[in-house]
């Protein structure tokens, strides 16, 4: 069946009877004109992010109910960024009339199962017809601290929850797939591409616990390494000084960076979407992440494992970018 065989109304029922669920703090959730929320005595935090076909996603390669998925954890990074809770979710959905009704299925699974790991409730949301696929979603959530990207001091240490440069990667390999028409090959029987793969399709939010008690400034990096870090230290008014030996690179995102003929560094500093944290903590503290450098009075500069000095130029991915 067709979306426009079902009508809106069913497909409203479809997912009201889905998520019907609700959490604390939402009063009236799927159903009526708003969602009716009584909210709790902590800093509240709103974030929104959209998804455009062709821009942000490619269903030739992407699925739907990794779609769904993605949305949820773009959305929910951004509140682990600013040191809180993700609490509730409104979503927006639009495709094309003849969409199949197994995309929509699909999309919400994945959807769903999201919200369930990030404990997070569907509150409402929109569905309509386009000439594209194109998803949104807004979420809210608290924090009894929250952490802002203007509160990095020089003397402060930078640090990444984890690995950089997997996503990158593994949307490389999938446009390499695409370009060349490949069904099958050496880089998708290997299991350190299908993992990079996975981290670009499926990517999961890193929970800030371990790092809000330490944290000065933090962002998620979802347009990479330097952009990031740029921002971070435009807000805060500050520089920047990272050593290029001290980036954590998964032992995948080498070896398939060798088979691609590709420097891995390239992708840790200039690929998007890894949704790790990146942050700043004052010197001396205890910290379970990886310590990538250091904040300055001025200049953000790439230190190698030589260590000579330069400059480095902002990169990472920009909307409305050259």
């Amino acid at each position: 069946m067709k979306l426009s065989g079902a009508g809106e109304l069913s497909l409203l029922e479809i997912i009201r009877k889905k998520f019907r669920k609700n959490a604390r703090g939402l009063v009236v959730g799927i159903g009526d004109d708003c969602a009716v929320v009584n909210p709790e005595a902590r800093d509240m935090l709103l974030t929104t992010d959209m998804m455009v076909e062709g821009v942000h996603f490619d269903l030739s390669w992407t699925t739907p109910y990794q779609l769904g998925f993605k949305l949820v954890s773009v959305n929910v990074s951004d509140i682990y960024a600013m040191g809180g809770s993700p609490s509730l979710l409104l979503l927006n959905f639009a495709a094309p009339k003849d969409t199949d009704m197994d995309f929509f299925l699909s999309f919400f699974e994945g959807v769903r199962y999201a919200l369930k790991r990030y404990k997070v409730a569907l509150a409402g949301g929109d569905i309509s017809s386009s000439y594209k696929v194109v998803v949104s979603a807004s979420v809210t959530g608290y924090a009894d601290k929250t952490i802002l990207r203007s509160g990095a001091r020089p003397g402060d240490l930078i640090y990444v929850s984890g690995t950089l440069g997997d996503s990158a990667c593994g949307l490389r390999i999938l446009k390499k797939k695409k370009r060349e028409r490949k069904k099958d090959g050496p880089d998708e029987r290997n299991v350190a591409a299908a993992g990079l793969i996975n981290k670009h399709l499926m990517p999961q939010a890193v929970r800030p616990d371990r790092f809000v008690d330490h944290a000065t400034a933090m962002i998620d990096i979802s347009d990479g390494l330097v952009i990031d870090l740029s921002r971070v230290c435009r807000e805060s008014r500050v520089g920047a000084t990272i050593y290029s030996d001290r980036i954590p690179l998964s032992p995948d995102l080498v070896k398939v960076s060798s088979y691609l003929k590709a420097d891995p560094l390239e992708f840790a500093l200039g690929g998007g979407e890894d949704y790790e944290l990146l942050f700043t903590a004052p010197p001396g503290e205890k910290i379970r992440a990886y310590c990538i450098g250091e904040i300055t009075r001025s200049s953000i500069k790439l230190v190698d494992s030589a260590g000579i000095s330069k400059k480095i130029s902002v990169k990472g991915y920009e909307h409305f970018g050259v």
